[in-house]
């Protein structure tokens, strides 16, 4: 899908590929091989640059080549919250000297901010701060994902500790792959930020980067809340870690006390049993003439028996 935008006044006006004006935002979202020639056709942007998003497995960068600006970045993809799948994609973001091209693979919660009910809060005309809006965006979904899966994770614990299903330890190692692809991303994410910074001190890249004065508190704040969301990740990484490990040792130690019942259970049957034999066998035995004899037998073995569970219960086995 193409979309070009730009902002007024008093509106966020879309514009066709025929008409486009300076200042426009292009936003490629699944583009087709035919959108993504027209925008390498009018942005004059490398071909290389447009593609980069495209692949899934991109990692976050920034390429300067003749007067175009590629910064690529992780974000959270658009998932079911009832599935609760974690996970991230490539954006390309792409600063030109007339207009801004973002491209995806997915529909993301970062883009779809920027929608008509919020123009007042952006401007297709500043390239740069919509970028750091852009960015700022992302790391406030990584924080709210986080926290959700945090809220997620402690329903699980509340979820095992009454069940111990094996379910819900798959949901666990689901959050656990979620955070790796999250602290991944957030990281390089984190360096393309950092290199943002010292980018936009250098003269040589000026006309492309227009860095304003207000510019600089934004920018820090999206150094702030990445750094924040990293070492988020990591704390509720290593929870979840020590929770894995909790509950199969946990696990591990419910079954060992199964399969110690259950022995003992089978030391108190095999007593009758052997008794049984004992007195079935076809030779001579004690009362075997005595109308009484099958009486006697039977209350030894019930009395052998309790004396076998009193053993085990005093030694903690029942």
């Amino acid at each position: 899908m193409l979309k070009i935008t730009k902002t007024t006044e008093s509106q966020l006006i879309e514009l066709t590929p025929d008409r486009i004006e300076t200042g426009a935002w292009i936003n490629l979202v699944r583009p087709t091989a035919d959108e993504l020639s027209a925008v390498e056709s009018i942005t004059e942007a490398p071909q290389d640059f447009i593609r980069s998003a495209l692949d899934p497995e991109e990692s976050s960068r920034i390429e300067i080549e003749d007067n175009h600006i590629l910064v690529l970045i992780n974000v959270p993809i658009n998932h079911d919250s009832h599935v609760y799948e974690y996970d991230t994609i490539p954006l390309g973001i792409i600063i030109t000297p007339d207009y801004i091209v973002t491209i995806c693979q997915e529909y993301n919660d970062v883009i779809q901010n920027f929608s008509e009910t919020r123009f007042r809060y952006f401007s297709t005309f500043k390239r740069t701060r919509l970028l750091f809006q852009i960015l700022y965006r992302s790391a406030m979904i990584f924080l709210k994902d986080l926290r959700q899966m945090t809220r997620r994770s402690d329903q699980i614990e509340q979820d095992l500790r009454r069940s111990m299903k094996n379910e819900e330890l798959f949901q666990l190692l689901d959050l656990q792959k979620g955070l790796t692809y999250y602290s991944m991303s957030l990281r390089s994410n984190k360096v393309v930020v950092e290199r943002l910074l010292r980018l936009c001190s250098n003269p040589q890249v000026s006309h492309i980067i227009k860095f304003r004065e207000e510019d600089e508190e934004l920018l820090d704040d999206v150094r702030v809340e990445y750094d924040q969301a990293i070492e988020m990740a990591q704390i509720q990484t290593d929870v979840l870690a020590g929770m894995m490990d909790a509950f199969a040792s946990v696990i591990s130690n419910n079954l060992n006390i199964v399969m110690k019942f259950l022995a003992s259970i089978t030391i108190v049957m095999a007593i009758p049993t052997m008794i049984a034999s004992f007195f079935g066998m076809n030779v001579p035995v004690p009362w075997e003439g005595h109308p009484l004899g099958f009486i006697f037998v039977g209350f030894i073995a019930v009395l052998m028996t309790i004396a076998a569970i009193w053993v085990l219960w005093k030694k903690r086995l029942f």
